[in-house]
């Protein structure tokens, strides 16, 4: 299926989604994924996984909730959607006097059960939530995997936005100046790394540095997307070049030259930057 890529945080597994769908806010554990423009469905997705070496029975820990979905819910049947074999059972409800249809299913592959959902207006076609559910792959304990960017996700997202707020704060704090997110704020950046208050050992402060500094190239350079690098343990958003795929790294626009030691001009990076 052609679309987007979504790798779970902790790359537990990966789906392939509609690209006319976006990640959206939801409970803890539990991932929701819509279409904001066109609306045919929520689509929900939760993982639990097990180590495959705990039990004897690990790799069939994913099965075994199937069966038990089986054996527990009267109302579910045995269906096949591509190549996983899942428990299906589907609820009505009414709300504000439309009715509507959530379409359950569990699957399972070795250690790693998953619960699907797709809520659609009654009568709603599922056809895209199967298509996903048929995308679904796990990644093995112990195997290493290249690195991928993925559409950034709501985690880095969050992530993104706690650091650009922190820097806000800062240089309200300590300059009493206030932070637009434009090219002309660099020198107050600049001003936080040689004023010798920020801990050298701590990686968070620098890197929201550097997350503020790509926060600035891409409100100022047309054509910029913030994405989600998964690499190895390694899971983190970098702005790339939309046209180009070049990447850039805010954890290495300042926290890696702290870490070594060397010094960092946050202007000459941002020059090397748009020059390149």
């Amino acid at each position: 299926m052609q679309g987007k890529k979504f790798i779970s945080p902790e790359a537990w597994f990966s789906m392939i989604y509609p690209s006319a769908w976006s990640e959206f806010e939801d409970g803890e554990g539990s991932f929701l994924f819509y279409n904001p423009d066109n609306w045919t469905g929520n689509f929900r997705i939760s993982a639990y996984k097990i180590d495959a070496s705990s039990t004897g029975n690990g790799m069939k820990y994913g099965m075994s909730l199937v069966q038990r979905e089986l054996d527990e819910n009267s109302s579910a049947t045995l269906v096949t959607v591509g190549p996983l074999k899942c428990a299906y059972s589907k609820e009505m409800f009414q709300e504000d006097g439309t009715y509507y249809t959530t379409h359950i299913w569990i699957a399972g592959i070795d250690n790693v059960a998953f619960e699907c959902s797709f809520t659609v207006a009654k009568g709603g076609d599922i056809t895209e939530a199967e298509k996903v559910i048929e995308s679904l792959a796990i990644r093995k304990d112990g195997q290493k995997y290249p690195a991928e960017l993925i559409p950034i996700r709501l985690c880095e997202v969050f992530e993104v936005n706690e650091a650009y707020e922190w820097v806000v704060e800062t240089v309200k704090k300590q300059q009493k100046k206030d932070f637009q997110g434009i090219e002309e704020d660099l020198p107050k950046i600049q001003e936080l790394i040689d004023n010798g208050e920020l801990p050298t050992k701590k990686r968070d402060p620098w890197l929201a540095l550097g997350i503020t500094v790509c926060a600035i190239l891409a409100n100022e350079v047309e054509g910029m997307e913030w994405m989600t690098l998964i690499d190895g343990n390694r899971e983190a958003p970098v702005l790339c070049y939309k046209d180009s795929g070049k990447m850039i790294d805010p954890m290495k626009l300042v926290w890696s030259k702290i870490k070594a030691g060397e010094p960092c001009n946050v202007v000459e990076e941002y020059k090397n930057v748009m020059s390149d």
